[in-house]
Order: structure tokens, then C-alpha cells, then sequence
């Protein structure tokens, strides 16, 4: 039985992240990849969403960081319309971690260093902040001349996070972060995030981190939001046993 942290904030903060009545369909109009989804998230919130393949889950995080629009309703950031803002200052404070990193053909130094020299930090609060991931979540000094091509997946994984947070973004957006991880370098990983204090939106097939880190989960559906719910609230066992046989129907179907 799966144990959370128990960490569900007494009190939620402001209403960060607001959306009304969301749907997206695809271009062929005959199919909805969200239906109706309305929910806010609240700063310093962090939320996990749960589902099969396909449910919806990376078309979430694409709306919120404006890789894509929604079809119809309304997402608002900082009670502003996400169309509103400067969509390089959106990502700065959205920032999305796709689910397959990629460096860019940098080194691993280039990489963690590039996004704050956009922001024209001070060379010695660049190396502060990079230092600073790296120590937190692992990151040796003999990756840093290291390009993607030298690194596994999970080495990419923990570089993306350590250039992401190290940005200080108000929302981080992590598709699937630690598919790629050993326990022990997720348990890095937890703590690190659960000290950054940021709001964090996670998709992810893995409960087990899900329920350490989040106090919050989403539950999509073929597109639907079926459930929004603290943490101390999930029944993790009947969500296996739901997600089984829709991937067993699936497979016949």
C-alpha cells in the first residue's frame, strides 16, 4: 500500500492557473483530446495528473505553455488570459519539461547556463544557480562536457530538470520526469522539488512518486477531468485496477 508524505497544505495559496470550460479537438473535428475541463491550481500547489496513454495528459501541458491552444474556453495565468501575455515571458514562468529532453546539441554546461544568460543574471548568479542544481540533484562535474548523444535518458532527464528549475520559473510543467530513474535518484529528485517551493504540474505513470511529492491529483479520462483530489483521498489500488481494464478493452477493441 502506497504511503503519501502527507504534506497537504493547510491552506492553499492564491489561484495561479485557471481553466474555464477547456475543450481541444482535433483538426478533422472529430475527436476531443480534452472535453470540458475546468480546474485551478493554486501557487505552491503541487499537482499530479494520472491517466491511460492517451487521455489527455501532454495536451495539457502543451495548453498551458502555449505549445498549442485550446479549441474553446479560457486559460488564465496570474488571473491574465494566457493570449495576453508575451509568449517568451510566459514560458519563462511556465516552464515545460518534455517528456523526451533534449539539449540542443549543447554540452551539458551550455545547456544549464544558455536560459540564464536570456535573462541577463549576473555571471556569478549564473554559476550560483547551476551549482546549486547540481549538487541538489547529482549532476558530476565529468557530464559537463558532455553532449545528449553521451548521456542515457535519465542523465538527460536530470539535466533538463536542473536547466529548468535553475531558471526559477513560478510553474514548472514536468511530462513524465522521472521515467528513466533509479529509486535512489528519484528520492534526489523529490526532495530537491518538494525544496524549491515552485508549483509544479506532473504527469506521470508512476504513483509511487506521484504520492510522495503531490498533494493534489487529476485524474483525465478520454479527455475528461473525472477526478480532482487531495492526495490523502486517492485509492491508489482501484485507479490500477481502472487503468488495467481500459488497457485491456483497448486492446481488444
Amino acid at each position: 500500500m502506497l504511503e503519501s508524505a502527507g504534506e497537504v497544505p493547510s491552506k492553499p495559496g492564491r489561484s495561479q492557473l485557471q481553466l474555464q470550460q477547456v475543450d481541444v479537438v482535433t483538426e478533422l473535428g472529430n475527436q476531443y483530446l480534452l472535453q470540458n475541463v475546468s480546474v485551478d491550481i493554486f501557487t505552491g500547489e503541487r499537482i499530479g495528473i494520472i491517466g491511460a496513454s492517451g487521455s489527455g495528459k501532454t495536451t495539457l501541458l502543451r495548453l498551458l505553455n502555449r505549445l498549442s491552444s485550446p479549441t474553446s474556453g479560457e486559460i488564465r495565468f496570474e488571473q491574465k488570459l494566457l493570449p495576453d501575455w508575451p509568449v517568451l515571458s510566459l514560458r519563462q514562468q511556465l516552464m515545460l519539461v518534455p517528456q523526451e529532453p533534449k539539449l540542443l546539441g549543447m554540452t551539458v554546461q551550455d545547456a544549464l547556463t544558455y536560459p540564464l544568460r536570456l535573462q541577463d543574471l549576473p555571471e556569478s548568479e549564473i554559476a550560483s544557480r547551476v551549482q546549486t542544481w547540481r549538487q541538489r540533484l547529482g549532476i558530476p562535474d565529468d557530464w559537463l562536457n558532455s553532449t545528449e548523444l553521451q548521456l542515457s535518458v535519465g542523465q538527460r532527464q536530470l539535466v533538463s530538470l536542473a536547466r529548468a528549475c535553475g531558471t526559477a520559473p513560478k510553474l514548472c510543467l514536468l511530462d513524465e520526469p522521472t521515467s528513466a530513474l533509479d529509486p535512489g535518484t528519484i528520492d534526489r529528485v523529490i526532495k530537491a522539488l518538494k525544496a524549491s517551493g515552485m508549483t509544479l504540474v506532473i504527469a506521470s505513470h508512476q504513483f509511487e512518486f506521484l504520492n510522495q511529492i503531490c498533494d493534489r491529483i487529476l485524474w483525465l479520462s478520454q479527455g475528461k477531468l473525472i477526478l480532482d483530489a487531495p492526495i490523502r483521498e486517492i485509492n491508489w489500488a482501484e485507479i490500477k485496477s481502472e487503468l488495467t481494464a481500459q488497457a485491456e478493452q483497448d486492446d481488444w477493441d
